[in-house]
């Protein structure tokens, strides 16, 4: 959470027994929701086991995304320095860290726990011995990694992304199952920062991607090395430290010296009293109304322990919506419909909205405008001319975007406001971007239509007839 300017508040003040609002997890979740009711003025109550910030500041978006600026250098001829990387990644972190302190949050008036939160009713809780009561509640307890049920998996040595950025030596040979976008990012990286990778998937690259998109990505996964091992099945996992093995339904064998595990995440429930707070849920996660409400309306859950999707931003976005609705009379329905994805290989492929298969189903008469950066002046300027814009459009309304290239997880903003109907194709069409950007990518595809419209043969004859006017 990026934390807005610091309140003044007691820290000394007593705890209490009863909240306006009690949340459980300190994530990118938790933290927006308990942060923005406290400094609203209801009194909020913040459960953590671990410490504050969650996956994404610890284990996910931080050091990812740290690691794949370093592997980019080492591409650029960066000497590669495994023990510099790591000491870069988990300075990102340290740095970013003391924005989500105990101290922050107390300042905005939360009264911060650390202990093993459990429902002890339907309206009350259990933690380090203290019984307490809340008019609402917000589970926002996270995910873990999921372990796919493979065969002798569970016996072998494997890393997931909980672990991966704390091995102090660079992989000579990194073996990684799952294809998604975790999968995606780290074996580049790694294949970047001079470790073989081979990946192994069950299906097809990101797979709930455009798989125009997807082949770009692809080729470039290619051309930094990674084997790529797309629609087998793994038999079984064996072997021990520094020497690790999956063998393949075929009989083929696939050795390395490390394992990372990459294959989704699975919403963390269990340990925390659902059933007897009468919180319902499925293997997705924790069941939700369109307001974020669980089957006891008295509690609410958020991020990735819900059902919906598990990004960063869709949990701040669901903190903002769950604020309104646990203080206020008045509700907000969580909307995901322009949302946006962005996987930060390089190129980038960022996805909001319908893809184009989803929007022809949807819509029959929906018109796909594409282009390519091929055609970018600024793309051409730096030779790199990867990938492409699609904008999937019924009339002048807006209800899909992909686009894959260089740093296009930056443009993804833009598009998600037609996609939500705050612009239009004409706005999108009609507005300056400045010169030489990759931006303008979105102007000449949004004013594919219009140009059709207005370059003919009978715009032409009556542009002739105004110019013989005095």
């Amino acid at each position: 959470m990026n934390a807005p300017a610091t309140m003044d508040h007691d820290r000394s003040r007593p705890a209490h027994d009863h909240y306006d609002l009690v949340v459980i997890g300190a994530g990118a979740a938790g933290l927006v929701a308990a942060g923005g009711a406290a400094q609203l003025g209801a009194r909020t109550l913040l459960i953590e086991q671990h410490r504050l910030g969650g996956e994404c500041l610890f284990t996910g978006c931080v050091p990812s995304k740290a690691l794949i600026a370093i592997a980019a250098k080492a591409r650029g001829g960066a000497p590669i320095d495994w023990a510099a990387a790591h000491r870069a990644v988990h300075g990102a972190i340290a740095t970013i860290e003391p924005h989500d302190s105990p101290e922050v949050f107390e300042d905005f008036g939360v009264e911060v726990v650390f202990g093993h939160a459990r429902f002890a009713g339907r309206d009350a809780i259990e933690v380090g011995g203290r019984r307490v009561t809340g008019r609402r509640f917000v589970i926002a307890t996270g995910s873990d990694p999921a372990v796919p049920p493979i065969a002798g998996i569970h016996d072998v040595p494997f890393n997931t992304n909980e672990t991966i950025f704390d091995i102090a030596e660079r992989p000579d040979h990194l073996v990684i199952i799952g294809g998604g976008a975790i999968g995606c990012e780290l074996s580049q990286s790694f294949a970047r920062l001079g470790s073989e990778v081979t990946l192994v998937d069950v299906g097809t690259l990101l797979p709930r991607d455009d798989p125009d998109a997807v082949a770009v990505v692809r080729r470039q996964l290619v051309a930094d090395g990674v084997v790529l091992h797309e629609s087998v099945k793994i038999a079984s996992a064996a072997g021990g430290a520094g020497a690790v093995r999956l063998t393949l339904a075929d009989g083929s064998v696939i050795a390395g010296s490390h394992l990372l595990v990459a294959a989704g995440r699975a919403a963390r429930l269990a340990g925390y009293g659902l059933d007897i707070a009468g919180v319902a849920s499925t293997k997705a996660g924790i069941t939700v109304d369109k307001y974020l409400r669980t089957s006891n309306p008295r509690i609410f859950a958020i991020g990735d322990c819900r059902e919906g999707p598990r990004l960063t931003h869709a949990a701040n976005q669901d903190a903002r919506c769950v604020i309104q609705n646990a203080l206020f009379p008045f509700r907000k329905a969580a909307d995901y419909s322009a949302l946006p994805a962005v996987t930060y290989t390089d190129p980038e492929l960022g996805q909001v909205g319908l893809t184009e298969a989803a929007a022809r189903t949807a819509h029959p008469r929906v018109e796909v405008l594409r282009h390519d950066f091929d055609h970018i002046d600024r793309s051409i300027a730096e030779h790199d001319v990867r990938g492409f814009l699609k904008i999937m459009a019924v009339g002048n309304k807006v209800v899909g975007a992909t686009i894959v290239g260089a740093h296009v997880g930056e443009l993804v903003a833009l598009l998600g406001f037609a996609v939500s109907g705050k612009l239009s194709l004409g706005d999108l069409a009609n507005h300056t971007y400045a010169y030489p950007t990759l931006s303008e990518v979105i102007r000449f595809a949004a004013e594919k239509p219009g140009q059709a419209r207005l370059f003919t043969p009978f715009m032409r004859r009556v542009t002739g007839l105004f110019q013989k006017l005095p």
